[in-house]
């Protein structure tokens, strides 16, 4: 009897624990969202810190902020562009001071970025970037070549010796747990399937990884090079010297300007404006300033209620399966569409920039995707804009828009798709000693059977629907182009390009970024004035509440693996969770420059 009543008193102590908690976090959101406007005193430096990933957007999340304080300060290209296009244009915003270390965004995303800053820079206000202990990478450094002053301390790492990209290989331990990978593709430069064959990687992906280096090098050094004055062959000799004392060997070849503390880059700061020493510096912060709004700022905000539209499209292409007890993300048909919908039933809403962030992933979802996309084109003009990477299917789905546009450095392209299987026999009846009968009623009835080798007519039933799912792929690429199918073939193949090589192979209309995007969508819909409208929108308190309580269930599981561990696994279960036989289009495992 004891038991029950304990048992009944826990019960009923986490409900109301539950709800005291939702109280809290409804009380935390009403609070949050009635702040004031700040007010922006007279000379005032924005300050930001810049650290990590510089995502393209991100949705806001009430709940996750409360569980992650750090979440309300993070960068995004959104919010980067808005808060300096503010303080160029606000009064009170004397300059900008970026505080920076180890910067991992793409390529692509960085690019944009400098873009934002060299926006920033037409106002004649001054900026300034500062490190700290763990010091800068490339990344950030390139980043603040476009400094008035670049500051570091005398004691710290300063990244200088070029880029690498990195190959990851299962092969032997398969082999020692006694797996064999089932390999069925079409594309000589398909390589997505060569981490689990392969102990090296093939000729074919060598040579479009060094196309993606040789890319982002140049990207680098002309940054280092309009900085410096010095000519590309003397930033590629600083590149290739060892790495020793790199702090002192960065002031004594001009790449930074001056060794100061964050105390004394504000001292440093506070002259440049004139001001009395024992004056304290006015600074806001990038978050803090985000509230700041564009008339306050002193930026016109155009007077109609024409809108664009721009639907953010992130991670991998996934069918609507159930959800995993620690939430799903990335590009599913149902939750585009939805989107899309919501635009085109939007009569304020004149043309549409899907901006997609992908590496592929289903080929059947890529097609429903792909569909739904060439739906909305037929209601109102559709541009895909290509970020970070946007490859197989994440190529396949932008040939639904009417134009395509993707950055220098984009990850693109990849025009192929495999079938990935894996025969278990040895691993469960060797290794482990289980043994199955099977008994069917036809004769492919067991085809998907992984605890046994295929026969060959069944290797040639895969095989034939992989390729016949790339035809499919050449048809779509062929149609939106204007190509004919061996021209398709021939840029095809799997291979992948970057954003300027994709031009040059007729894969895309135009090299450019997002803003470049919505200029082309602004002028298909023959529109001179326009606001933006952002999807997804943002999620209602149920959606926000359980949502990042999954999302943060499963950061606090995975936070102890190293960042590229984690991305590997990832993206092996998420290979290894879908229906068996699902045909993929994907980027290789892992397509990183560092």
């Amino acid at each position: 009897m004891q038991f029950f009543k304990t048992f009944l008193a826990s019960i009923l102590g986490t409900i109301l624990g539950v709800l005291v908690l939702i109280l809290i976090l409804f009380a935390t959101l009403v609070s949050s969202s009635s702040e004031p406007e700040p007010y922006i005193r007279s000379n005032t430096v924005l300050t930001m810190d810049m650290t990590g990933d510089i995502p393209a957007y991100i949705s806001d999340d009430p709940i996750e902020e409360l569980f992650n304080p750090g979440a309300k300060n993070r960068m995004s290209l959104q919010n980067l562009k808005s808060n300096l296009n503010k303080a160029s244009a606000d009064d009170n915003i004397e300059a900008v001071w970026v505080k920076t270390n180890q910067v991992l965004a793409s390529w692509a995303n960085l690019e944009t970025a400098y873009r934002y800053f060299e926006e920033y820079k037409e106002s004649g206000k001054p900026l300034y970037f500062s490190t700290d202990d763990i010091g800068m990478n490339e990344k950030s450094y390139y980043l603040a070549t476009l400094a008035d002053s670049i500051f570091t301390p005398p004691v710290t790492n300063f990244e200088f010796n070029g880029f690498v990209a990195q190959f990851s290989f299962y092969g032997k331990m398969l082999d020692k747990i006694g797996i064999e990978p089932e390999i069925f593709r079409v594309g000589k430069y398909k390589s997505a399937v060569e981490p689990y064959i392969n102990v090296t990687a093939s000729p074919e992906s060598i040579e479009q990884t060094r196309g993606i280096l040789d890319s982002a090098t140049d990207t680098f050094v002309q940054a280092v090079v309009k900085r410096t004055g010095k000519s590309t062959e003397e930033v590629n000799e600083l590149l290739n010297s060892a790495p020793i004392e790199r702090v002192e060997f960065a002031i004594e070849n001009g790449l930074i300007d001056a060794y100061a503390f964050e105390d004394e880059v504000e001292d440093i700061i506070k002259q440049r404006l004139e001001m009395d020493e024992d004056d304290d510096l006015n600074t806001v912060g990038f978050s803090r300033y985000a509230r700041v709004t564009a008339n306050s700022a002193g930026l016109d905000v155009p007077d109609t209620s024409d809108r664009i539209a721009v639907i953010y499209s992130s991670g991998m292409i996934l069918p609507d399966l159930v959800d995993s007890p620690f939430g799903s993300a990335g590009i599913t048909p149902n939750k585009l569409k939805k989107q899309l919908d919501s635009a085109v039933d939007d009569d304020n809403v004149k043309a549409i920039v899907i901006y997609i962030n992908s590496p592929g992933g289903s080929a059947t979802s890529s097609d429903l995707l792909w569909h739904y996309i060439k739906q909305a084109s037929e209601e109102k003009p559709v541009v895909a804009s290509m970020g970070s990477v946007a490859a197989s299917g994440g190529y396949y789905m932008a040939m639904g828009a009417d134009r395509v546009l993707a950055g220098k450095n984009t990850i693109t392209g990849s025009i192929g798709i495999f079938n990935l299987l894996f025969n278990a026999e040895e691993l469960i009846s060797d290794k482990i000693g289980i043994e199955y009968e099977i008994i069917k009623t036809h004769e492919y009835a067991d085809l998907l059977n992984l605890t046994r080798p295929f026969t060959p007519a069944e290797r040639r039933i895969i095989q034939q629907n992989v390729e016949s799912g790339y035809e499919m792929f050449l048809k779509r690429v062929s149609n939106a182009r204007g190509m004919s199918r061996d021209e398709t073939h021939e840029v095809a193949q799997g291979r992948v390009y970057t954003g300027v090589a994709a031009r040059e192979a007729g894969l895309i209309d135009e090299v450019g970024g997002l803003d470049r995007a919505i200029e082309v969508a602004a002028d298909m819909a023959k529109i001179e004035e326009y606001r933006l409208d952002t999807y997804p929108k943002a999620e209602d308190l149920f959606e926000s509440l359980f949502g990042s309580a999954n999302a943060k269930m499963h950061s606090m599981l995975t936070s102890w693996m190293p960042k590229d561990l984690l991305e590997e696994a990832q993206t092996v279960r998420q290979l290894m969770d879908q229906p068996k036989g699902h045909n993929w289009m994907l980027l290789p495992i892992q397509v990183d420059v560092n």
